[in-house]
């Protein structure tokens, strides 16, 4: 392992950042008004911007010079490590406006201090890694500039921080492909070019464009350009944060949630196939399996929610008013809630736009509202659990453990199945045409078994710090494939702020195992990894 590659890597990850702040900081600056200078810095999220842009650009800075010697000498190992700790080092980098606004108003001490920090990584984290679980109850009181900074995580957490970085410095070397398969979700990772800069920067191209016609039309269906633009953020991301405090319900418009409907969508596809979509080559897009079988699972959620809500519609109320909630609602309170959460499955469209969007935004990892779904019958809460392992396609910014990891998957059990029967038979995994070869065949069965076992495990550990169990499970796999909502005390219309500290770092660490792959994280880890 080559520390000063790493070293090198993460100081100029560190000036990005520091530059990427400026925007946020901006904004907190215009926000402010004419207040004077000394007025200007006593607001926190301000000095916190300042603060983490001097740290940043500094210790970036020294960090490019001292280990400016050794960053050519790189390999596979350094590209894991500069993936796993230049993102712990950006979430920290940018979480420290958040950490400063919320000791504003947390109590003096060393426990203030604690849940401030705790509180703060969490949800740049939570950005970064497009997960979208908040630990913010009153959204709409925060200022903007820091509504921005969670909508911009997302934003170069969704494509990847790491490839922007192969963007501006493509000197990396040999480590450049190997942290470029490090950060882009999914089994395989295919290059459009030879030099994979170019590569990158068509990616980000197609993610811009994507960006800006979203924005484009939400400005058209009401929303303000601020409104807009983080919207768009955290759909392209498959992140979720909005900045209403009812999320996309809070707008009312059938135009908007149509519109972010399709977002999602296309977020969820292999941004391999966008590209080769916008110049002409559709053939390529509808002939792919993983895009087939994608948009199949999609179709079935869809009709299967609707034809449950339109028929069954909510679960009885004395059933959904057990659930378990973090701030238990009055008995008038809740009877007014659920009378308002009927109105979205009132009728055939209603069930249908409903459906649609939300199982978009759980397939896709996104992670929008616009209905609380713990109130469905149990039949589709279980559904809505089991969509949420599967994720989007390969290359695209969707969490999850990935379409095409569920394919292959389906396809071992099925080989085994009909080896059971006919012993003799010899049948290689294919996918459409490309035959999988047996050690890409491991490596998929391989992250399986251990996305289920971390599950497993972060439930187990979570029930340690949180009193219900399907609130604990729900958490788990919200986390772990970076979706942010789940049922029960993280539901649709609660928050993460009750649970324990300890348990939010727990959940920080599932965040980023979800999002960077769990095998690039454990790589980095390895104690062994790090000797010469």
């Amino acid at each position: 392992m080559r520390k000063t590659a790493v070293g090198y890597a993460i100081g100029k990850l560190m000036q990005i950042m520091g530059l990427v702040l400026l925007v946020p900081l901006g904004i907190a600056i215009w926000d402010a008004g004419d207040i004077g200078l000394s007025a200007m810095l006593a607001v926190p999220e301000i000095i916190g911007f300042i603060g983490a842009i001097i740290f940043a650009l500094i210790c970036g800075t020294v960090m490019a010079q001292l280990f400016r010697e050794g960053r050519d000498l790189q390999g596979i190992k350094e590209g894991y490590a500069i993936v796993t700790f230049g993102w712990i080092t950006l979430a920290f980098i940018a979480s420290i406006p958040f950490c400063l606004y919320f000791m504003a108003s947390r109590p003096e001490g060393l426990n203030g201090i604690v849940l401030a920090f705790s509180d703060g990584f969490f949800e740049v984290m939570s950005g970064f890694t497009t997960t979208g679980a908040s630990i913010l109850i009153d959204v709409e009181a925060v200022p903007r500039s820091l509504l921005f900074l969670r909508a911009l995580t997302h934003w170069l957490g969704g494509m990847g921080i790491i490839t922007l970085a192969l963007v501006i410095f493509p000197a990396m070397g040999v480590v450049g492909y190997q942290m470029f398969r490090g950060e882009v979700p999914g089994p395989t990772t295919e290059k459009l070019y030879p030099r994979l800069a170019q590569t990158a920067s068509i990616l980000w191209g197609v993610y811009l464009l994507l960006t800006a016609v979203e924005s484009g039309l939400l400005l058209l269906g009401g929303m303000n350009l601020f409104d807009a633009i983080c919207h768009s953020f955290a759909t392209m991301a498959t992140g979720g944060f909005s900045t209403k405090n009812a999320s996309v319900a809070a707008y009312d418009s059938d135009f908007i949630q149509w519109v972010i409907i399709i977002f999602m969508y296309f977020a969820g596809i292999n941004f391999v196939l966008h590209f080769r979509a916008l110049r002409g080559d559709f053939t390529t897009m509808f002939s792919n399996r993983e895009f087939r079988f994608y948009t199949g699972i999609i179709v079935a959620a869809i009709v299967i929610i609707t034809a449950v809500l339109y028929i069954n519609g909510l679960a009885p109320i004395e059933a959904a008013s057990q659930h378990y909630r973090s701030a238990p609602m009055e008995p008038a309170q809740f009877a007014e809630h659920y009378a308002n959460q009927q109105q979205n499955v009132h009728g055939l469209y209603k069930s249908f736009k409903t459906a649609s969007f939300q199982a978009l935004a759980i397939i896709t990892t996104t992670g929008f509202a616009t209905a609380d779904f713990d109130l469905w019958p149990d039949f589709l809460r279980i559904l809505m659990i089991f969509l949420m392992f599967f994720g989007g396609c390969a290359g695209s910014t969707g969490g999850g453990m990935k379409i095409i990891r569920v394919m292959i998957a389906g396809k071992v059990g099925l080989k085994e199945l009909r080896k059971l029967a006919q012993p003799r038979l010899v049948a290689p995994i294919k996918v459409g045409n490309q035959v999988i070869d047996d050690s890409r065949v491991v490596n998929v069965i391989s992250f399986v078994l251990i996305f289920v076992g971390l599950f497993v495990v972060t439930a187990m550990l979570m029930t340690l710090f949180v009193p219900d169990l399907m609130t604990a499970v729900a958490c788990s796999i919200a986390t772990i494939g970076n979706i942010g909502p789940g049922l029960a005390g993280v539901g649709a219309m609660e928050s993460y702020a009750w649970i324990p500290i300890p348990g939010k770092w727990i959940l920080i660490m599932s965040m980023l195992l979800g999002r960077l792959e769990i095998f690039t994280v454990l790589i980095a880890l390895r104690p062994a990894v790090w000797r010469k």
